[in-house]
Order: C-alpha cells, then structure tokens, then sequence
C-alpha cells in the first residue's frame, strides 16, 4: 500500500511537456520586457470529460497566482503568450483540472438538443453548482447559491432554469472556485524578464587610473569624467571600469607582469585588497565613494550606466585573510596557497576556498559585496572567472539579488569550456563572453553563431561579443590592419545585440603583443599609461557610425533572429537580421579576408525577408558616408567588397 502514496488519484488530468522551460525551481529562462513568449504544453484526460488548463505566473515571493486560460491547439496541444507588464523573476507553471460544471453544460446542451428531460440533469448541475459555493467567499459565494438553488428548483420555470444553466456569469464564478485538490499541475519553472539593456548593450571598457595628465600621475573617477562626452559621441551605453578597490602590496606584479616590482608600480586592480580595505572599499589614488557617486551621475547625463569588475579573489594583505582565514586553502609550511593555472603562476592573488565549512557565511558576505555597490548605484556587474567558483553559489547568489533587484545585469567572464559557460548562464549571468574572438573564417563564424541563435542555449545563454580584452590582442588586431580592426568590430555589432571592447586601446590601433603571446605588450594591467585619445589614424569616427547604426536600428539591437545567406564566394559572410514585424531588415555583408577585394553573388532567402522572386528591391548601404542606395531583384545579387576601403557592407533592405 505504500507505492499509492506517490499518487493522488483524484488526480484524473495528465499535465506535462511545458516549453519553454529549463529545471524546475533552479534555472531560469531569460526573455525582455515587451517580448512576447509563447508557451505550450500537454495536456488531456481521460473519458469524455473536458478540462481546464491555466498557465499561472507569479512574481517571485508573491502568493497569489495570476491564472490565463490556455487556447485548445488541437491534438492535446494548449498554447498562450505571455508578455509580462515589468521586469523580475517570475515562477510559472500549468495547472489543469477536470471542468466538472462544463463538462456537465456540454452534456446537458446535447441531452436538450435531443429532447431528454431536463429537470434532473438540472438537479445534477445545481449540485455541481452548490460544491463551488462552498469554496467561495463573499458575494461569489451568495451568487453561486443562488444559482445552485435555481438549478435545482424544480419548481422553477423551466426556460429561467435552462438560461441560468447557459449564464457567462456563472461559468465565471464556478471557473473561480474549482477544487485546488482535483488539479493536475506541472512542476513550477522560473522565468527572468529583463529590461531592455540586457538585450542591447554596447560596453566600452578603460582605466580610470589612466586617465592622467602623465604617466606618474594617478588618474581619478574625477579624470575619467572628461572621457564620457566622447564615449556617448562613439555611441556606448556602459562604462565598464576594471576593479577599482585598494591594491594589496604583498608580491604586487610589476610592469608586463614582473616578479620584481618597483617601489613606483601600481600592481594588477584584480590583486583586491590593502590595509586602507577590501571589495567594498575604494583605491584611495582614484577618490572617494562620494567621487565615485558623481561620475555615475555624471555617466547617467550622458545616458550612460557604469559597470563594475568584481572579482572575488584576494591580495594577501586583503582583510579577509586575517579576519577569516578558514576562507582561504593554507599550506603545510603556514603560506597561503596562491591562484595558479599552470605554468601561470599568480603571487599577488590568493583563490576563496568554497569547500570551507564557513560556506555560509562565507556566500553571504560575497552577496553583500554586490548589495554594497547596488546600494552605491551600480547595476552592471562584470564578473571576474566566476567559472573558478563554486556554481552553486552563483545559483543562489543571483537569484537571491534578482529577487530584490531585477534591474541588475550580470556578465560572466568565463573564456572557459562550453559546458561550464552555458551552466553560469542558467545559474542567472544575464551575458556571457564568448569563443567569437576565435573564429577566424566566415565558416566558423557561421556555424558557432548557428549554435548560440539556434540551439537551445538561445533560452538561456545570451553571448556578448568582445573583439578585444586587456588579456586578449587576437592574432589578427596584431598587426597595423584599419581592416581587421573595423571588420572584427563590424562583426561584434551586427551578430550579437550585447557587445563591447577594451579602449582606447581598440579604437587607437594599439596592436604591439607581447612576444609570443596573443595578449598587449605593456599591459595597461600593470602600469599607467598615457593614451593620445585623438591619436592620428583612430578609428573612433568609424566606430560611431557603426554604432549609430546599433542604435537607430531594432533588427540589430536583438541577437536571436539572426539568419545567415549564402554566398558563391567563401569569404564573404553573409546574413540577415530583422524586427518581428519586418519593419526594419538590416543585410550585413564582411569580407573577413581582410586584405584582399573579393567579390562574388549572394543568394537571399526572399521568404525571410518577405519578398517575391520578381519583387524589386532596394539596399542602401548604412556602412557608407554616402550611403549609396543599389535597387535588386531576385535572390541572387552581386557585392563587392575592397576591405581597405570598408570590410563590410551594412544594407538596409527595403520593398519597393
């Protein structure tokens, strides 16, 4: 008898199949406020009884659910779209029951039409009826008896009684109050709406630190304000500052990332924390947390919103080592184990020990990190390798802050393997960087991007392109290539709606790597430098327009409606993107040899685009100053492409 206690056998209806949706009650499906979303489940029971099926939604930690009734698709198949109204995370879930009183109008319906008699299925009703009022309150519950007793009055008119039985108002009321205890229901999923920019982001990174008159001076929050007005001018919507807290001193790196510092070298801003403090403390040489405050005031004037690094890893003079050392993996000779990935070797950086048995405590100080700064005004976080911490913790940690705080955007910097990448983006990261730095032909490109626009992970895993880092000077930025650069950056804006890059160095060419080595000699990680913002040759002009591009065009400010089309040239990357309603459609064409002209005919699927093979059309090329407008029919069609003039061609496809 012990087996039937997994059972609830008044249970008659068979829920399952709800799509979209990842693991119940851990992962949450990601989708942007004013999309719609379509779900669909199964759902049937057995005999001929009809059912009720609800898709029910509810922000997190609400009580009451908000029940719709999902349209009957045919086949056991039950379909409705959300849009939700605000941003947050949402449970969702379907709920079916077996409709007891519509079942019963149904049958009572056809025992008329074939002239039975009416007087005891009425009856039969008003019990139906009578059952619901028990379960109402209020004036619901007055209605409902008095309906009841209608029914069952026989000695009623009969047509009263019949009008009553076919009453809107009374399928309402008994819909209102069917018995909890009968439903079906399918385990309750998560869903995280976010606001719009999560969905269309462009980040420009640098160096507050940089931002001096010279090279021995120490830039200030109060230096980097005078950067803003260009950025906007370029078209960003983030800054992105690397860690700003103190910087510990023991086994500081200096320049290139050298053993042996000098008594002037500034040390790498991810060795957090000094004497003066740790992750909710600021490096005193760039201000104060009233500095810090005004240049996000001042970025918010520009429409601009700050991002922050966090990095959660330790200097050996960080607080924490003293005041919570089990936090920390100790060796037998006393010394604090210090962050490696062989043969790297990182002295100035010691890893959190996750498996401490002060987990606890150890995973509510680090939330706190983030609510410190949220509180500050920050509500772009860029987290540092969150792939060498524990995903648990993630899980939880982003959920829980979501929670409270909706609006808040996580990006992970995981360069790391596929299976860990996709697991921090159902744990909660709002971005992830990406492999796209290291797809290097329109072949590899295509097929990656079909992955991230096609697969499942699309439901969960939003990339964020990146051309460069300060770790990262791809093979191709290492040389003096004004087509490379702008290519890789065409590329970045037009595949993916989140994307950003590491400046000055990217729109200044800086392209010296270190011997060997796919990363910038001189690293800015390691010293001040001091840029020429207007260096001759820049490319921030280009960049503006390609952003202002991005920004005056919905089909690109989404990533997953991407199409790719063909073209008889194999270094000609072609593809489509597109609003929903096909207002606005953006044809994007990048000769990624960045050295030679090539040439060649593109084949467009007219379908996608709406057209008819004997429809006109023309395509005005936005990437071009003068905007030159060429008019097509069919869908095959010729480009050319000169990579020194432009690498690419961003068209703009209108019907004629």
């Amino acid at each position: 008898m012990n087996s039937l206690k997994q059972y609830n056998g008044r249970n008659r209806v068979i829920v399952d199949s709800l799509s979209p949706a990842l693991e119940a009650e851990r992962y949450p499906l990601k989708r942007v406020l004013g999309d719609a979303q379509e779900f669909r489940v199964h759902a049937f029971t057995d005999s001929h009884d009809l059912i009720t099926v609800d898709f029910c939604h509810r922000l997190k930690g609400a009580k009451k659910w908000i029940k719709h009734a999902m349209q009957d698709a045919g086949n056991d198949e039950w379909i409705y779209s959300l849009q939700p109204s605000e941003i947050g995370l949402y449970e969702y879930c379907v709920m079916s029951a077996v409709d007891h009183f519509g079942s019963w109008r149904h049958s009572f319906a056809r025992k008329l039409e074939d002239g039975q008699p009416a007087d005891v299925e009425l009856a039969i009703g008003g019990e139906i009826v009578l059952e619901a009022a028990l379960r109402a309150k209020g004036d619901a519950k007055a209605r409902l008896e008095n309906f009841g007793n209608t029914l069952k009055d026989s000695k009623s008119k009969l047509r009263e009684r019949i009008d009553a039985a076919h009453s809107e108002e009374l399928s309402k009321l008994v819909a209102d109050c069917l018995d909890p205890k009968l439903n079906s229901q399918t385990p309750i999923h998560l869903l995280m709406v976010e606001r719009e920019l999560a969905a269309f982001s462009t980040w420009y990174e640098f160096f507050p630190r940089s931002c001096g008159p010279d090279t021995q001076t120490h830039g200030t929050f109060e230096d980097a304000k005078g950067r803003l007005s260009e950025i906007r001018r370029m078209g960003f919507n983030i800054v992105y500052f690397p860690p700003i807290h103190p910087i510990g001193h023991a086994f500081r790196k200096g320049k290139n990332n050298t053993l042996t510092p000098s008594e002037t070298d500034v040390g790498s801003p991810w060795a957090v924390g000094a004497d003066t403090g740790g992750h909710t403390d600021i490096l005193p040489e760039l201000g104060t947390l009233t500095d810090f405050k005004s240049f996000i005031g001042a970025a918010a004037k520009h429409e601009i919103e700050v991002a922050l690094d966090i990095a959660f890893q330790c200097s050996p003079d960080h607080p924490w080592v003293k005041e919570h050392p089990q936090w920390f993996k100790w060796r037998p000779d006393g010394t604090c184990q210090y962050a490696e990935n062989p043969p790297k070797k990182y002295q100035d950086i010691l890893p959190i020990h996750f498996e401490t048995d002060d987990w606890q405590n150890l995973w509510l100080e680090l939330k706190s990190v983030f609510e410190y700064w949220i509180n500050a005004g920050v509500k772009v976080f860029r987290v540092d390798n969150p792939h060498t911490k524990s995903f648990a913790f993630w899980n939880w940690c982003i959920l829980e802050i979501k929670t409270t705080h909706p609006e808040v955007i996580f990006l992970a910097e995981a360069f790391t393997r596929p299976k860990r990448k996709y697991n921090l983006a159902k744990a909660g990261f709002t971005h992830g960087y990406t492999y796209f730095t290291w797809r290097n032909s329109p072949s590899e490109m295509r097929e990656y991007l079909t992955e991230l626009t096609q697969s499942e992970t699309k439901d969960y895993f939003w990339p964020n392109f990146w051309p460069n880092t300060p770790d990262i000077l791809h093979a191709d930025l290492q040389v003096n290539s004004r087509a490379a650069y702008l290519g890789r950056y065409v590329l970045a804006a037009t595949l993916s709606s989140n994307m950003g890059i590491y400046g000055p160095a990217y729109e200044l060419m800086d392209f010296e790597p270190f011997p060997g080595k796919e990363e910038n000699n001189n690293s800015e990680k390691y010293e001040l430098k001091q840029w020429d913002w207007d260096k001759q040759g820049h490319l921030k002009d280009e960049i503006a327009r390609i952003n202002g591009i991005r920004n005056h065009h919905p089909a690109l400010q989404r990533t997953f409606n991407l199409f790719f089309a063909d073209s008889d040239n194999p270094n000609l990357l072609c593809y489509l993107k597109q609003n929903w309603d096909r207002s606005d459609q953006i044809l994007i064409v990048v000769n990624m040899d960045w050295e030679q002209t090539h040439s060649g005919f593109i084949h467009l699927p007219l379908n996608h685009l709406g057209l008819g093979e004997h429809d006109s059309f023309t395509v005005r090329d936005l990437y071009n100053p003068y905007e030159t407008e060429y008019t097509w029919q069919g869908s095959r069609n010729f480009v050319k492409i000169n990579p020194h003039q432009r690498p690419a061609h961003i068209f703009q496809v209108r019907k004629l």
